[in-house]
């Protein structure tokens, strides 16, 4: 991208243009010099040594500095070489006026010393000298300028050197054997026309809860580890983001999820441990935090990004087409607001859409706004201009869409390791000096500049942030906005506003996202939960945890880590399947039907601490002509069962063959979806058919009368024994004395007399107790409860 500076710089004078034309002569002598073959004598060089020593700075204060300022330089020098430095001196050099944008990135890449765009040594004064400098030996500096002597000349920004020149044995001269090179933004008096700046302030992390949630009232959620408490501390990274926003002129752009989590770690909750859960022991850390951020925020503008911060791009590239997978991030919009409202007390902006590193193109942004947003905040290196000026951010694109274009230069100055401190130095006098050549591109025309700095920056990239804001503070040539004016700023009508085709979407960047298999793992997972949410009486208890927990799945955070993600996604699936199976049908083995009826109990168990209701209960029998329910192959009822109860149903049966019959026990849903695995088992029928029923009463009727016989035989003989008392002869002799074993036994007695007559002493025979054969349906038969 062309930047206006390169062609719109205020004209230099008289003399720096001799200077610039004496520095081309000089830089162009070598060259002729070598096509005629003779000496380049004339030519400048850069001294062999330059990369001897190494040079850091450490600090540059004031990092913007007025007239009557002094300027003081730290750093260190290391002699990287394997001999002695000797007669060492440390030197800072004020290179000439840098042209643009453009100028400052070339000085930046520029390594070897060179004396013309170095430029001299500011004076012997300033000069710090050191004796020896032995290999491998380090010495930190202080250099102490008055801005005066630097003579600088028309507003725009310097480049400063930091040298060390000494000799070495195999070099008995002076040279520079190392420099540092930093920017110095020169803006003593205030413009009338400053750039309106807006940073963005990131209150993002990675997903740390988990879909599970313990059984008591309170629901304690349940943490992966306890990495989050380390991140709040305040020397933490989510506690230094707070602590050094409070003070700055930004607009905070926050993750719900992150507000939920910590909210939920200032009451009881739980961490992972192994297959087991321990206490969690940082809710102080969590309270200190959230105060914090209360007071922080209070009355600045917030930005709410869709819950758990969905990834847009892996969104439209790769789920969009999954059904579903839309419904997500509108409901991941719509609980932003309510959440972050609710926890830090400030109702935020949810019309801002962020997709990763601010890349579009067309289905990025369709998907984008389609949850309700209609600002995209993308980049310069996305949506590019061909302007030889830094346009405004605020881009039209469409259909009621604003392009919010942050600077590409400015959101990644601080990118990279920054715990060095001279790499954050360095960063911070850059992204000053950049600012500062956007306004001077044109100081008749107030534009507006996006800054939005990676998602979740580290404690060394913070504190350069705010370092560099902090040198931005007396507002010489900015003036801070924030997004939602920004975003309202009056557009370039030369602006690029041609949002990209898919086909030019950064390569590095789509190979990083989330996989189809993600948005099928989250299709399924909606499903069961859907399918599980119904029979409850009490669904907030599980809706709200494994809701949130989908959208997480959706996160930003887990680009670049797809095994990760797909744990994760495996985690929240099985803690769901262990809850629905908390609702089931206790197993039943074979069991036996005699009679042609019974009742056939079916029991439900409901180990969730909540009721279940809504559910049907269908048994099936797959021989209605051998065993048929109700007069039917299927028969069901409804189904409520009480939280840590059991409920039996009974189903009546009518037995028509004998045999094993197969059954089928299976939960449904009202609206007619199956529930948890079906349950099978066997009734063997075993039926007692009218002829058995004859031949068990004909045995009955047999002993029975066998019975009566001997009553009868015995009443006859203590009959006949009374009658020979009373006679006075011997029981069991004949009338006329003969002895009884000559005679017949007792119940023997020869037959004789008068047809049909009887014994004056025996009983008559009974009549028959049993009625005619009935062939009406056996009683019910015994019940088959287990």
């Amino acid at each position: 991208m062309a930047e206006a500076a390169d062609f719109q710089e205020t004209s230099p004078s008289p003399a720096r243009r001799w200077l610039r034309r004496t520095a081309s002569a000089l830089v162009g002598v070598p060259l002729v010099a070598g096509l005629i073959g003779g000496p380049a004598q004339a030519a400048p060089k850069a001294p062999s040594g330059s990369r001897t020593v190494d040079v850091s700075l450490t600090t540059v204060a004031p990092s913007t500095p007025l007239k009557d300022d002094k300027l003081t330089i730290t750093g260190t020098v290391v002699n990287k070489g394997r001999q002695t430095v000797s007669d060492a001196e440390i030197d800072l050099r004020v290179g000439p006026r840098l042209i643009g944008r453009t100028g400052i990135d070339r000085a930046a890449q520029r390594t070897g010393y060179n004396s013309v765009a170095d430029g001299a040594p500011v004076g012997d004064e300033f000069t710090v000298k050191l004796p020896k400098l032995a290999s491998g030996i380090s010495r930190d500096f202080s250099l102490t300028v008055p801005v005066s002597e630097l003579n600088l000349g028309d507003d725009g920004v310097y480049q400063l050197g930091v040298s060390l020149t000494g000799r070495t044995p195999s070099a008995q001269y002076g040279q520079v054997l190392g420099i540092e090179r930093t920017f110095l933004p020169w803006q003593p008096e205030a413009l009338e026309k400053k750039t309106r700046l807006t940073y963005l302030w990131p209150l993002i992390s990675t997903t740390h809860l988990t879909s599970e949630t313990r059984s008591d009232k309170q629901q304690s959620p349940v943490f992966e580890d306890e990495s989050l408490a380390e991140e709040l501390a305040p020397e933490g990274r989510l506690g230094q983001l707070v602590s050094l926003g409070r003070g700055l002129p930004v607009t905070w752009v926050i993750d719900p999820d992150l507000l939920s989590t910590v909210n939920a770690m200032t009451e009881e909750y739980e961490v992972k441990q192994g297959d087991d859960t321990v206490a969690g022991k940082n809710q102080d850390v969590a309270k200190r935090w959230l105060t914090d951020l209360q007071s922080a925020v209070k009355g600045r503008e917030v930005v709410a990004l869709p819950f758990a911060d969905p990834d847009l791009a892996s969104l439209a590239h790769r789920g969009k087409n999954v059904p579903g997978s839309l419904s997500h991030l509108q409901q991941a919009t719509q609980v932003a607001e309510r959440t972050v409202e609710t926890i830090i007390h400030e109702k935020p902006s949810t019309d801002f859409a962020w997709p990763v590193d601010g890349a579009i193109d067309s289905s990025i942004v369709d998907v984008a706004t389609s949850a309700g947003a209609d600002k995209v905040i993308a980049r310069s290196d996305s949506l590019r201009d061909d302007l030889n000026y830094t346009a405004s951010a605020a881009r039209p694109i469409g259909g009621g869409t604003t392009a919010v274009v942050a600077d590409a230069r400015l959101s990644k100055a601080f990118q990279g390791d920054m715990l060095n401190t001279d790499t954050s130095t360095l960063a911070i006098q850059k992204f000053l000096a950049q600012t500062l050549a956007v306004t001077l591109q044109n100081t008749d025309k107030q534009r507006s500049l996006v800054v939005a700095p990676q998602r979740m920056p580290t404690v060394s990239q913070a504190q350069s942030m705010a370092r560099a804001l902090g040198g931005l503070k007396a507002e010489h040539w900015t003036q801070p906005m924030g997004l939602v004016a920004a975003s309202a700023f009056k557009p370039d009508t030369s602006a690029n506003t041609r949002i990209p085709a898919a086909s030019e979407y950064p390569r590095e960047l789509r190979a990083r996202e989330l996989p189809v298999e993600a948005f099928q793992d989250i299709r399924r997972t909606q499903e069961a939960l859907d399918k599980f949410t119904v029979i409850l009486t009490q669904m907030d208890r599980v809706e709200t945890p494994f809701g949130r927990a989908i959208d997480r799945e959706m996160s930003t955070s887990w680009r670049g880590h797809r095994a990760a993600a797909a744990l994760y996604r495996q985690s929240v699936r099985e803690n769901l399947q262990v809850l629905t199976g908390e609702v089931q049908l206790i197993k039943k083995s074979q069991i036996t039907l005699s009679g042609q009826s019974a009742t056939i109990p079916i029991t439900v168990q409901n180990r969730l601490v909540q009721d279940v209701d809504h559910l049907v209960l269908r048994l099936s029998s797959d021989n209605s002509s051998r065993l048929s329910l109700d007069d039917k192959s299927v028969a069901e009822q409804p189904i409520t069962v009480k939280g840590g109860h059991s409920q039996s149903v009974k189903f009546d049966a009518l037995a028509h063959v004998n045999g094993q019959v197969r059954m089928t026990a299976q939960l449904y849903t009202e609206d007619n979806k199956p529930y948890g695995e079906p349950m099978r088992f066997t009734v063997k029928v075993s039926e007692i058919t009218p002829t058995v029923m004859l031949v068990i009463a004909g045995g009955v009727l047999l002993l029975v009368l066998a019975g009566v016989r001997m009553y009868t035989q015995r009443k006859r003989a203590s009959a006949q024994e009374q009658a020979e008392k009373d006679t006075g002869t011997e029981p069991g002799n004949d009338a006329d004395g003969g002895s009884g074993e000559d005679g017949p036994s007792d119940g023997a007695r020869p037959s004789g007399g008068d047809a049909g007559g009887s014994d004056p002493g025996q009983a008559s025979d009974p009549t028959p107790d049993t009625g005619p054969e009935s062939g009406n349906p056996s009683a019910p038969g015994e019940k088959v409860d287990r």
